[in-house]
């Protein structure tokens, strides 16, 4: 049964629905957590510090955090593969490009397979600069991320990766929400204007969010 789902198309784009909206939370409660950068070191610090003992003493240290990092990965990997494999699909069934494009494709429709490269990559990026430290500019800091966060903004290649991939994630989901919608069944004739709304204020508010640490930073506002 549970194969038999998959091997839809529907049951991939429900996969893809899914796991978008899990990373969607995901993503707007990451966002508030960046913002405590303003709030100075010891908040941003101790914010970092708390999401480590977060379920103490019932969970034991890091286990909340390690549960909440299986669940992402575990949501990008099906989101990723449903999308691949629905790509492969459609190429299959439509080899011919066609000879009028569709005017009415948002900018974001025709580069969701673009953008969501680009968020892989940065993900790759993102996990190495800030968590291992592997890729990090001068020397990583363990327990410190408010210093670790100003060593990669005070790299001008630091900002460029990061204000890509934040553009290419409002990108993401101002499609990607609305899509996810219409396949969960929560779209109609009347509510279909609200969720469109929905989906851009969403993205404008991520996207603003996360790149306003660069460029807090970048402006001296965070140092």
């Amino acid at each position: 049964m549970t194969r038999t789902v998959w091997d839809s198309s529907v049951g991939k784009k429900t996969v893809m629905a899914v796991s978008g909206l899990i990373m969607l939370l995901y993503l707007v409660v990451h966002m508030f957590g960046n913002l405590k950068i303003f709030f100075g070191a010891g908040d941003f610090n101790h914010y970092a510090h708390w999401l480590r003992t977060l379920g103490e003493p019932f969970l034991h240290y890091e286990w909340a955090l390690w549960t909440i990092r299986v669940v992402l990965v575990v949501a990008v990997v099906a989101h990723a593969t449903a999308a691949y494999q629905l790509s492969r699909r459609d190429i299959r069934a439509r080899p011919n490009k066609y000879v009028h494009k569709k005017p009415r494709s948002s900018y974001a429709t025709r580069t969701m397979r673009w953008g969501g490269i680009i968020l892989g990559l940065f993900i790759v990026w993102h996990i190495l600069d800030l968590t291992t430290g592997t890729a990090h500019p001068g020397g990583f800091q363990p327990g410190h991320p408010y210093q670790n966060v100003i060593d990669t903004f005070s790299t001008w290649y630091g900002d460029v990766i990061y204000i890509v991939a934040m553009l290419a994630l409002g990108l993401h989901i101002r499609h990607g929400f609305w899509s996810a919608a219409q396949t969960l069944g929560a779209g109609n004739r009347t509510r279909d204007r609200a969720l469109k709304t929905i989906a851009d204020v969403l993205a404008l508010v991520l996207t603003v969010g996360f790149i306003s640490v660069p460029v807090g930073v970048m402006t001296g506002l965070v140092s």
